[in-house]
């Protein structure tokens, strides 16, 4: 840690898992080819010099995927693609006026047409800590590249939107948490990200930054409660007192109120917040009987939808590699280092998930764009290359 509490040495759970440092140079590079530059690629260049992540199940460009794309790019060192897709984030998604003005439109065309008028806040938190790690690895340039400058502005809209009459902001002002929508009256435990909100406590606006403090510890408690003691397991929405949002919903017939879709990235960020943090406030435990209920409890067929506290529905999971990658990556919770041939079965099931994934190739077809992004975030993780920057 240096004089801020900055992690400087990463776990790498395929060390662990007896993967030497060449063979995970050479699957990190066959991951990256295969998702930016071969025929199965997400990522496009647009012109001369921007790009975006297509979500190739919706044909489209979700502030979700571009968000994604320059945090992969700033993990890989891949400065040129950065730009491009933060540029073509800024030019086509970025709302300069209206209701919205300082967020983003959460879906596009690829033609840079807007889809909708409305943000969605994962987009913005993760903007702005690639943002900051961007500044912070390759320097602040001119205009909409000074970085630092832009992740500022995107949190200060996210909290302070609404305060002149008009708009909302992106967290509760009373609980701290972050919302569904700006407006909403319930949350998505997959957008707490307690690990990113510290280090927004130390690089926001001074006056922003004891927001982000208070929002840290928020969700670091928020994550003990959604997750079900016995399951691991949380909803795609919830009440903010962590209980599945079961309530009927104007713009969708979807139940949301199941572990699907959405929900998977709980036990990423969780893993990854302990991996960055070593806070633990009963939130860690849930990877842990997560990959139990998925690795044990349902062995022989995990992926398909659940009831969050683990009743099976005999459905498939639509995005099965993106649970597989999450669980995985929920091993950064396992204190212990792990081992195959461990005695203690939570460090082997724990190992065994990141063997797993090891094994596991990018998915196919159309629905590959959301399995392969928590794929690639999953394998930075695990291999100690997801870092503060």
């Amino acid at each position: 840690m240096d004089n801020k509490g900055i992690k400087k040495e990463y776990r790498n759970i395929f060390a662990e898992i007896g993967k030497t440092e060449s063979d995970i140079d050479a699957r990190l590079a066959e991951i990256v080819e295969e998702f930016f530059f071969s025929e199965d690629r997400i990522y496009h260049d647009f012109g001369e010099d921007m790009g975006y992540l297509e979500d190739t199940g919706n044909h489209d460009a979700r502030t979700e995927g571009m968000s994604y794309g320059m945090m992969m790019c700033v993990q890989l060192d891949m400065k040129e693609q950065f730009d491009r897709i933060w540029k073509w984030a800024k030019t086509y998604m970025y709302m300069d006026s209206g209701v919205h003005k300082g967020y983003f439109a959460w879906s596009c065309g690829v033609d840079g047409s807007k889809n909708a008028y409305g943000p969605a806040p994962d987009g913005e938190e993760f903007f702005a800590m690639a943002l900051f790690f961007a500044s912070h690895r390759w320097g602040d340039g001119e205009g909409i590249f000074n970085y630092s400058r832009e992740a500022k502005e995107i949190l200060r809209a996210c909290i302070h939107n609404g305060e002149s009459g008009e708009g909302a902001p992106m967290w509760d002002h009373d609980n701290k948490q972050i919302l569904f929508i700006p407006g909403s009256d319930f949350t998505d435990p997959s957008y707490h990200l307690p690990h990113f909100y510290r280090l927004f406590a130390e690089w926001a606006y001074e006056e922003d930054r004891e927001f982000f403090a208070q929002a840290a510890k928020a969700s670091y408690e928020y994550l003990a409660k959604a997750c079900h003691p016995v399951s691991g397991m949380n909803a795609e929405y919830a009440e903010f007192d962590g209980s599945p949002y079961s309530k009927p919903m104007t713009w969708s017939v979807d139940r949301h109120d199941w572990f699907y879709s959405d929900a998977y990235r709980t036990a990423a960020n969780i893993g990854l917040a302990y991996e960055w943090d070593g806070i633990d406030v009963g939130q860690r435990a849930a990877a842990e009987r997560l990959q139990y209920t998925l690795g044990v409890v349902n062995k022989d067929d995990p992926f398909v939808i659940y009831e969050v506290d683990g009743t099976r529905i005999e459905k498939p999971a639509l995005h099965p590699v993106g649970m597989l990658a999450t669980t995985a990556q929920g091993s950064l919770a396992v204190k212990a280092p792990l081992s195959l041939d461990s005695e203690d079965d939570a460090v082997r099931l724990a190992a065994e998930w990141a063997e797993r994934l090891w094994n596991e190739p990018l998915r196919k077809g159309d629905r590959r764009y959301y399995d392969n992004c928590l794929y690639i975030f999953a394998f930075l993780a695990l291999a100690g290359r997801y870092r503060i920057w």
